[in-house]
C-alpha cells in the first residue's frame, strides 16, 4: 500500500478517482443516445409533433430516472472518496465491478424503454440496479475502513455515509417486486428511493444519538 499525506489523497488514489469520474461521465451521457429525436414530415400539423413527441414518453421517462440513479451512484462515491486518506490495490477490483454495472445500465434502460410494461426487460433493468447498489454498498465499506479511511474521519460520519448506500438497493427491491404484480407500474416505486435515503439517514443518527459516549 502506498501512503500519502495525511490532508490529501496520494497520487493512485487521485487517479483511481479521476477515472471513476470519467467512466461515470460516460456512462451517463450514453442514456441519451437511444433518445431519438423523432422524425416528423415537414409541413405536419403541430400535433403530430406533439404526438411523435409523446410516443417517446417511454424513453425519456428511463432516460431521466436512469441519469438520477447513477447521479446517486457517482454522489455516493464522491462522498465516500473524500473520507479516503490513503491508496489501497485492493480497490481497484472493487471499484472496476461497480464502474462495469454502472456501464451496463444505459443498456438495461434502453432494454426497459424499448419494451416498456414488459416482465423481463423491466425486472433486468431492477436486476441491474440492485446488482450496482450491492457492488457500491461493497465499496463505499472498503474506502470507509482502514487502511484506506482518513484517521480525521469521525466513527458517525462513517457511519452517515454508509448509511445511505442500501437506498437504491432497497428502492429497485420494491419496484422488482411491483413489476411482478404489473410491469407497467415498477418503475414508479423507484420513487421511494429518497424516501428510503431519508428513513435509513434518520435511522442512523437515531442509533447514533442513543450510542454511549
Amino acid at each position: 500500500m502506498t501512503t500519502g499525506s495525511k490532508d490529501r489523497p496520494d497520487h493512485p488514489l487521485e487517479r483511481l478517482i479521476f477515472f471513476s469520474d470519467a467512466v461515470f461521465a460516460i456512462a451517463i451521457t450514453l442514456l441519451i443516445i437511444d433518445v431519438h429525436a423523432p422524425h416528423v414530415p415537414l409541413g405536419s400539423p403541430d400535433h403530430d409533433y406533439i404526438r411523435a413527441l409523446l410516443n417517446l414518453t417511454p424513453n425519456l421517462f428511463g432516460f431521466f430516472v436512469s441519469f438520477f440513479v447513477i447521479g446517486a451512484f457517482w454522489a455516493g462515491h464522491h462522498r465516500a472518496f473524500a473520507l479516503a486518506g490513503h491508496y489501497s490495490d485492493s480497490l481497484n477490483g472493487p471499484n472496476l465491478m461497480m464502474l462495469c454495472s454502472v456501464v451496463f445500465l444505459p443498456f438495461s434502460t434502453s432494454f426497459m424503454s424499448q419494451n416498456i410494461g414488459t416482465l423481463v426487460p423491466v425486472q433486468l433493468y431492477n436486476l441491474s440496479l440492485i446488482t450496482a447498489g450491492l457492488l457500491n454498498i461493497r465499496l463505499v465499506r472498503m474506502v470507509t475502513a482502514p487502511p484506506v479511511v482518513s484517521e480525521a474521519v469521525s466513527a458517525d460520519r462513517i457511519a452517515i455515509v454508509r448509511a445511505r448506500g442500501p437506498a437504491v438497493v432497497l428502492g429497485a427491491f420494491c419496484a422488482m417486486l411491483v413489476a411482478f404484480w404489473d410491469p407497467r407500474f415498477s418503475q414508479m416505486a423507484l420513487v421511494t428511493i429518497p424516501l428510503w435515503l431519508r428513513l435509513l439517514r434518520a435511522w442512523t443518527m437515531r442509533r447514533l444519538a442513543r450510542a454511549p459516549g
